[in-house]
């Protein structure tokens, strides 16, 4: 099977959008649990990578994440592996111990478990304010578009509560 690939542009000074999606767009998300365990990745991915978390939403089968990386020392795919993989192996861990059903859904013809969607996910380079403040409203309206909340600072696993002087399950820098 071929995937898709995208030519990922390092260059410095530039935020980046990234965008990671669920194996097979399963709400994998759905628990509050796992939830609060990808914030956990997510913040220690940030400090060990230097990286800056502009802006964050964690949704029922994706992330979508703004970033500042801290180049060259940490180029944007190493941070998604200090990321996305511990994490992932966490959880499948878990439900491996708990013989979750899900893990079916999860394990590829070949016999491998992902949590995962494979290839790289959306990745674009922010050049512009107006660029900036689209993906920034973005990001922060997800869930509200996605009928998960009435009022976006209600969805505590996103960053917008902490631009909002709110309680946040990840305080940005």
């Amino acid at each position: 099977m071929k995937y898709k690939t995208r030519k990922r542009y390092e260059t410095l000074g530039e935020l980046r959008f990234l965008t990671f999606s669920c194996y097979h767009h399963l709400p994998l998300f759905n628990n509050d649990a796992i939830k609060d365990e990808c914030v956990r990745a997510l913040d220690d991915a940030r400090k060990r990578t230097n990286y800056r978390i502009i802006a964050w939403v964690i949704m029922p089968n994706h992330v979508h994440l703004l970033v500042a990386p801290s180049l060259p020392q940490c180029p944007v795919p190493s941070f998604l592996t200090y990321l996305k993989a511990p994490f992932a192996k966490k959880v499948l861990d878990r439900w491996r111990k708990l013989e979750a059903p899900i893990l079916r859904r999860l394990t590829d013809r070949h016999g491998k478990l992902h949590f995962w969607q494979v290839g790289g996910g959306y990745d674009r380079n922010i050049d512009s304010e107006d660029e900036y403040d689209e993906k920034f409203d973005y990001i922060h309206l997800n869930a509200r578009r996605a009928g998960l909340v009435d009022d976006p600072v209600d969805w505590r696993w996103s960053s917008l509560p902490w631009y909002l002087g709110k309680p946040s399950v990840l305080p940005l820098d």
